[in-house]
């Protein structure tokens, strides 16, 4: 990690502005041929969101499309790999980037928490609402109006859908907060541990709820598929869900560690490197 090689002092206001929400831990430059590389733009990060967002979108809703099309080809339990897979490409594409929020809930929970400035939510909800609604209309322009373009409806009563929504859009949050903000977490690693809930997500609430976690994915499938039962939902209880979650892992996040050992225990493949290099 960069902050290895900073002074002391350095060291503790680089990881105290992180922790304070004053700058944003993904964003970072690199030392090459002794100058730095510009660091990311807000433009650029917001067209990554628009990017990554439409494909999230286009790729776990289709999904939904080509499996309800060719008779349940897919199957449900592959709907959720695909949706777990897709997040976790795409956070590996941009999350250097933009942090590959991809999420509304996601974005406002880290306002909330400040890890994110409050006046870049706005343009990143926009984004992720427009990127979502193009992916729907893409979608139903190649396959037609197939399964509402893989709307979110309650299958039960809307409180279960409400608080099973609230439920899973927690324990997204609090992995996302665990393994993408924590300096002690082993970050190369988050891709794989927040697909991997998102798809485990989808697989248990799907038949429920339809698995949103999302306002913006739910949008986008509402406004391709003109498909607004019980649309309230999905814009409440995944915001309630993902703030508590990012609370609730900000109140165990303390530590009594000192930085230096918290910025050299934060990456899994450097710790890897170092013990093959001292086997050798």
């Amino acid at each position: 990690m960069a902050l290895d090689n900073m002074p002391d002092q350095e060291n503790v206001n680089a990881v105290r502005n992180v922790e304070e929400g004053r700058i944003e831990s993904h964003v970072y430059t690199e030392r090459t041929c002794g100058s730095f590389l510009p660091s990311v733009t807000f433009a650029q990060k917001v067209v990554a969101e628009i990017i990554g967002t439409f494909f999230l979108i286009f790729i776990g809703c289709g999904s939904i499309v080509i499996d309800k099309k060719t008779n349940g080809s897919i199957t449900h339990l592959g709907v959720a790999i695909v949706w777990g897979l897709a997040a976790m490409i795409i956070i590996y594409s941009i999350g250097h980037i933009s942090g590959a929020h991809l999420n509304p809930a996601v974005t406002l929970a880290f306002a909330v928490v400040r890890r994110f400035p409050c006046t870049h939510v706005p343009a990143y909800i926009g984004a992720q609402v427009f990127a979502a609604i193009s992916a729907g209309f893409v979608l139903r322009l190649m396959f037609g109006d197939v399964a509402y373009i893989g709307a979110t409806v309650p299958s039960g009563s809307d409180m279960q859908s409400f608080f099973l929504e609230i439920f899973v859009t927690f324990l997204l949050m609090f992995v996302i907060s665990a393994v993408a903000t924590d300096t002690r977490a082993i970050g190369e690693l988050a891709g794989m541990a927040i697909g991997a809930t998102i798809g485990m997500n989808v697989a248990i609430s799907g038949p429920i709820s339809g698995a949103s976690m999302n306002p913006a994915r739910t949008i986008g499938s509402a406004v391709a598929g003109d498909k607004y039962t019980s649309i309230w939902i999905y814009m409440v209880a995944p915001v309630l869900g993902a703030i508590i979650g990012a609370v609730s892992y900000n109140m165990i996040r303390l530590t009594d560690k000192p930085v230096r050992e918290i910025t050299k225990s934060g990456s899994f493949l450097k710790s890897q490197r170092s013990s093959r290099s001292g086997s050798i």
